[in-house]
């Protein structure tokens, strides 16, 4: 007899990553939007008045940083590879 049904389970359609790198994508995309929201804020209503909000703590530093960080958590869910459950033989 030939071993068929064994290569049939062992060449099973799988998904390209596990339920933790989707949850990591998640939180990188969220913290890239919140960069980019952060980046967003606060502005002159006239635009014949130059506003000093364009050069604070927020625009410059923080949100730079989170986009940096969201981008890192990106390539580290891509990256992360799961432990494999140890299979137990019979």
């Amino acid at each position: 007899m030939s071993d068929k049904p064994n290569s049939q389970i062992q060449n099973a359609p799988t998904f390209a990553f596990a339920r933790k790198n989707y949850m990591l994508m998640l939180i990188g995309l969220g913290v890239i939007l919140l960069g980019y929201i952060l980046m967003m804020g606060g502005g002159s209503d006239d635009p014949n008045v130059f506003s000093e909000d364009l050069f604070n703590f927020q625009r410059l530093t923080l949100s730079p940083l989170l986009i940096l960080g969201g981008f890192v958590i990106e390539i580290v869910a891509i990256l992360y590879r799961p432990k494999k459950k140890e299979q137990i033989e019979e």
